[in-house]
């Protein structure tokens, strides 16, 4: 039986120029991968329309898209690209989506396109309940230091993928037998809550800030493996505050949330390192909930350390937002704003 491909049909272009209207068939042999490939009431057409600039009407497994020469070429690109990954098994989100159009529009216009990019060799974590595969060069590079180094420091706004990256690395060790445990601790620092005043026991208190990550764990593997390993320890949540005097080893550690950390935290967190572990600390510095005049331990460690031999850093910005495409725009947004307040400030000093 042959394989599912993907079959486009030819661009008919009003004229050869590259903003010209045209208009291009594509056609998917299997049709479950094409319902996927367009996403649930078209969704993810939907989303290529927005970005690109086109109009694409479905039809059983065809879809027609029309727009000019160059957008639909970056259209086929895209859906090309998609389908290959879902067949491949990988499933396929809006996230996934936004990030093979970046990567189209990165390639510039239609005339320098290179087909090979739009599925570039990016770096994998191969999980038991599912593969996880970077979507942005940042997030590839992020991989390849977790892979190369014991301590790596991820930084960047909100919906980069920083945690649920380390989260799914630290899961692949486990798996593999690399290391006996995995360590999960967050700063008790949010919007000015403190433990004390949250009810319950330790893991009760903690659960709230370390939500993120355990959507990550059960989204990454079976929730009934994450359930076992909690009881016994192999998975153990650890308040920052309780990690004082410890040597963590044979350990995936990730601290989250670490630009919440004061200078003497991640001194003392950072010191926690020990024989055949892995250290991976994620924040991002522009949302610091500390007391006013307070330094960040996130911002402090990255200064100091990034020079230093066997330390990664993977720096993530507004680009690389692999959530809904308005996270990216409010972030930039945020930025900007943050940005011109330096100006300023340094025009009165």
């Amino acid at each position: 039986m042959r394989s599912p491909e993907a079959h486009s049909g030819s661009v008919v272009p009003a004229s050869a120029e590259g903003g010209a209207p045209a208009q291009i068939v594509l056609a998917f042999e299997d049709n479950r991968l094409a319902s996927a490939l367009f996403g649930q009431y078209g969704q993810n057409l939907a989303l290529i329309e927005k970005r690109l600039g086109v109009v694409a009407d479905s039809r059983g497994n065809h879809v027609t898209i029309e727009g000019t020469r160059e957008a639909c070429e970056q259209s086929r690109h895209v859906l090309e690209s998609l389908y290959e990954n879902l067949k491949r098994g990988q499933d396929l989100t809006a996230g996934d989506v936004e990030a093979a159009i970046r990567l189209v529009i990165a390639q510039g216009s239609l005339f320098d396109f290179d087909p090979s990019a739009a599925r570039p060799n990016f770096e994998e974590i191969n999980l038991r309940k599912r593969q996880v595969r970077a979507r942005t060069p940042a997030q590839d590079g992020y991989i390849r230091a977790l892979r190369h180094h014991a301590l790596v420091f991820g930084i960047g706004p909100a919906g980069t993928g920083k945690t649920w990256l380390a989260v799914a690395y630290a899961v692949q060790l486990f798996e593999r037998k690399e290391v006996d445990r995995i360590i999960l601790s967050r700063p008790a620092v949010e919007a000015g809550e403190r433990l004390g005043f949250l009810p319950g026991d330790m893991r009760e208190k903690v659960d709230p800030y370390l939500r993120p990550i355990y959507d990550a764990l059960h989204d990454l593997t079976d929730q009934r493996i994450v359930e076992r390993a909690l009881q016994s320890g192999e998975i153990e949540i650890a308040p920052l505050a309780f990690m004082r005097g410890r040597t963590l080893t044979n350990a995936a550690v990730i601290l989250d949330e670490a630009q919440n950390t004061t200078s003497m935290q991640m001194k003392m967190f950072l010191t926690r390192l020990g024989e055949n572990s892995r250290m991976i600390v994620t924040g991002d510095p522009s949302q610091v909930d500390l007391p006013p005049g307070q330094t960040s331990g996130l911002s402090e460690a990255v200064a100091l350390l990034k020079d230093v031999e066997g330390i990664g850093l993977a720096t993530f910005t507004a680009e690389d937002v692999v959530r809904h495409e308005l996270v990216g725009r409010i972030v930039a947004a945020y930025d900007k704003a943050g940005a011109a307040a330096a100006r300023k400030r340094e025009g009165r000093a």
